[in-house]
């Protein structure tokens, strides 16, 4: 390539469109190609490094687990899998996973970088190499340059979008799985976005005012994410999304107020997240601890409650059911001396199964987001909690594999029927009792018929026979297997058998005795199960079994009913919120346009069906009933007779692919083969290119006998004795001039039509038998009849002429008849 002279001195002359300057054009395109391919090569690289593996799977912790927690899973694993101390056969490569995955997540950085961008190798540093947004607002503005800082396009806030861009991955990994407790918004701009610029101040005093309440906020910069951009319904920049429960809701308004982003957050919250209660309803909300959650209520000076409490109620809405009382009402009266409750400030009161008095509550003009997550974690569970499902589970019961801090989980196994809830209410009582922190030991209950791989996991290896109402102890290591110990001894079954305390009994000594009864039977219930506690909580102790064990059941999960419906209330929602004017003229249109095709449709198949049905009993009348009586209408076959008058209708003028089949008879043998030729062509009787017709050989002879002759390949006089001709059937093709032929001695109707032609050629030169080839009106017959013609009758009766009609009737429908062909139709010349 030749450079040109400016080149060479380095400069080009400033001439727009020389040589030199497309050469320069040419250079940076080149470039930027190349920069384009190296780009997407390290983007290779990075997908092609990455693991297939999750460390935290590989770990088996959360994802946002402490550096503590991290520590203590790699520990357990490694002692578990070192090849040294165990026989599996992969237990090299699992323990080289496990020292890789914890090298992962204990470095910092390499841990940001794994959750942001999913890198697991060691150069963590390349992430930070990727476009950084947070320096795009410290450009200086060509435009303040010259006319100074007033003229400014970029607001100083717009920095504030770069800081806090994501990643798709990271909506992915982080914001969906958070959306199911906490709202997410998120707001979507673009660089040199003049709107977005304006946008950005009321975007800080959003979060400024509702960070504090527990809502999350992010940027996405939709110049960088647009299959994200397509995917949550962005309609135009900038756009505020929120997600909350893994769904996306757009917000519509065009003006970012704090104010009425709240009301948006409001209206897509659960609907009756914080129902109202009275004097009258208390009662029933705090006695409904069946279904396994805490009763909070919130108490308010308002007629509606606050967001900072729906976001908590949000939250902990799986565990904790909440309730809002309004103090100014005249309705709350009763609740508010009941628990002393002062009338201007805001109360959270939160009850476990006794509803005569809290477990905890808090007073304070502002309740503040983080007060109320520490109050409501730490008593988020009942005192006696069923284990419903494996989050229940990991969170009553959570794993713990050091020894000296194990924490052991006494549950009872009961079945859900009322004869237990007196071991339960003992079991309860005892709960409450326990001098032992929650953090070490945990009471609980489970129903044996819901949770029953879980219970017989427990129950084989320690081969007990009857595990309804036993206590057993277990302490789960990690995940998926437990340590357990059942308590012997414990007397449940009988506190269940002996009737209760409270109602047991039912006058004098009789209540006496079995109150004394049941209560020696629970505290000897108590001790026995106090005292496996204290021994299995020193760090010298083991367990006696172990078991691996399946997830639980989830009890609260929805019916696939109600599934289904949960599906359609969130399609009619999103095409609610984002179906706008412009979308919903035209979809109604189409809606409309094919309600119109088919009703009409509909219409005129109704006009149709009740068209024929009165065609039809205007047939099935029978005239000659006189009592008016009506029967099914039966198609009729129609016999004409082949005459003079009739031949041009029947077979000259045919139709192209209708025929018409005759029988030739005589006077004597007209009333024998008339009713057999009507029962073989009965079958056929509604094909309409079919037409049937009979003929009296006296009358149609000389016609019968001209058609014969012009059949045959040569011209010769035509011998026919009339009485040998009849029960013979001939199908006419008028269109198409040729007639197939049908009789009892015919060799096709005995053989097949592989001997036809043979036969053609042989009859006018073998005159033996006078029935051989007689139909045809010649003195010809087959000489070399063969051992199977002997067997044949010499001689047919008029009833057995037309037996064969019915197969070659089938042959010939199949086009497997022979066929003979003519130049012309006869003239039918009566006599």
């Amino acid at each position: 390539m030749k450079l040109c002279p400016e080149w060479k001195k380095g400069f080009c002359g400033g001439k727009k469109g020389s040589k030199c300057h497309l050469l320069l054009l040419w250079r940076g395109a080149a470039l930027g190609l190349l920069l384009l391919l190296a780009v997407i090569a390290v983007g290779q690289v990075d997908g092609a490094t990455a693991a297939n593996t999750d460390p935290y799977k590989i770990l088996g912790i959360q994802k946002h687990a402490t550096l503590q927690d991290i520590r203590k899973a790699y520990k357990q694993l490694a002692k578990e899998w070192h090849p040294d101390k165990s026989d599996h056969p992969e237990a090299e490569t699992k323990f080289v996973e496990i020292k890789q995955a914890y090298e992962l997540l204990s470095d910092t950085e390499r841990r940001k970088a794994y959750d942001l961008y999913g890198i697991t190798n060691e150069d963590a540093h390349l992430y930070k190499e990727r476009p950084d947004y947070s320096s795009y607002g410290r450009f200086p503005d060509p435009f303040e340059q010259f006319f100074g800082h007033n003229f400014n396009f970029h607001d100083q806030d717009i920095s504030l979008f770069h800081k806090l861009s994501i990643t798709s991955k990271y909506y992915e990994t982080n914001i969906v799985p958070k959306s199911r407790h906490t709202p997410q918004i998120l707001m979507f701009y673009s660089d040199w976005c003049f709107s977005c610029m304006k946008a950005a101040n009321s975007f800080k005093k959003m979060i400024d005012t509702l960070e504090p309440f527990g809502v999350t906020f992010a940027t996405i910069n939709a110049g960088h994410e647009n299959q994200l951009v397509r995917k949550v319904g962005v309609h135009s920049l900038p756009c505020v999304i929120m997600v909350l429960d893994e769904h996306n809701y757009v917000y519509k308004e065009s003006v970012y107020n704090t104010q009425r982003v709240v009301e948006f957050i409001r209206q897509k919250l659960p609907y009756k997240l914080l129902p109202s209660i009275d004097d009258s309803s208390v009662d029933s909300f705090l006695n409904g601890w069946s279904d396994n959650r805490v009763r909070a209520i919130v108490m308010e000076p308002r007629t509606q409650p606050r967001l900072r409490y729906l976001i908590t109620a949000f939250h902990f809405r799986e565990r904790v059911a909440f309730g809002f009382v309004q103090l100014n009402s005249q309705k709350t009266q009763r609740i508010q001396e009941r628990y002393k409750i002062h009338p201007s400030l805001d109360t959270l009161l939160i009850f476990n199964e006794e509803p005569s008095r809290p477990v905890a509550s808090i007073s304070m003009s502002d309740i503040p987001t983080a007060t109320l997550n520490n109050i409501i974690s730490v008593n988020k569970y009942l005192a006696l909690p069923r284990l419903s499902s494996q989050s229940m589970l990991e969170g009553v019961c959570p794993a713990e594999w050091n020894r000296p801090r194990k924490r052991l989980c006494v549950v009872l196994v009961t079945e859900n029927i009322p004869t237990h809830d007196e071991a339960r209410h003992a079991m309860r009582r005892i709960a409450l009792e326990s001098n032992y922190s929650p953090e070490r030991v945990r009471f609980a209950y489970i129903y044996q018929e819901k949770q029953a791989e879980f219970i017989d996991a427990l129950a084989e290896h320690s081969k007990l026979d009857e595990t309804v109402l036993k206590v057993v102890i277990i302490w789960r290591r990690d995940t998926k297997h437990v340590k357990y110990e059942w308590v012997h001894g414990a007397t449940l079954e009988r506190l269940d058998k002996s009737g209760g305390g409270e109602g047991g009994g039912a006058e004098g000594g009789s209540g006496a005795v079995e109150n004394e009864t049941h209560e020696i039977n629970y505290n000897n219930t108590k001790q026995k199960v106090d005292g496996a506690i204290q021994r299995l909580l020193r760090s010298s102790e083991a367990l006696t079994y172990e078991a691996e064990v399946k997830d639980l059941l989830d009890e609260h999960a929805q019916g696939l009913v109600v599934r289904i419906l949960n599906k359609f209330l969130m399609a009619f929602e999103y095409m609610t919120d984002n179906l706008g004017q412009e979308h919903i003229l035209p979809a109604l249109s189409v809606v409309g346009t094919i309600a119109f095709i088919l009703g009409a449709g509909y219409l005129m198949s109704y006009l149709v069906r009740i068209e024929e049905e009165n065609i039809q009993k205007k047939q099935s009348k029978n005239p000659d009933d006189r009592n008016g009586k009506t029967m099914n209408y039966v198609p009729e076959l129609r016999l004409h007779e082949l005459r003079a008058e009739k031949y041009n209708g029947l077979v000259r003028l045919l139709k192209p692919g209708c025929r018409t089949i005759v029988l030739l008879t005589d006077l004597q043998s007209r009333n024998k083969l008339i009713p057999a030729f009507h029962k073989a062509v009965w079958p056929y009787r509604k094909n309409k290119t079919l037409m049937f017709a009979h003929m009296l050989i006296e009358k149609g002879i000389g016609w019968y006998a001209e058609l014969l002759r012009l059949s045959l390949s040569e011209s010769r006089e035509m011998k026919i004795n009339p009485r040998n001709c009849i029960g013979t059937v001939i199908a006419l093709n008028g269109h198409r001039k040729y007639f197939c032929m049908y009789h009892a001695k015919h060799p096709e109707s005995n053989r097949g039509a592989k001997r036809m032609m043979k036969m053609t050629r042989q009859l006018s030169t073998m005159p033996s038998d006078p029935e051989a080839g007689a139909f045809l009106g010649m003195d010809s017959s087959d000489s070399e009849t063969s051992t199977s013609d002997i067997s044949e009758p010499k001689i047919l009766l008029e009833e057995n002429l037309l037996d064969g009609l019915p197969n070659w009737l089938d042959r010939l429908f199949e086009g497997t008849t022979h066929r003979y062909y003519i130049n012309y139709w006869p003239d039918f010349t009566s006599k």
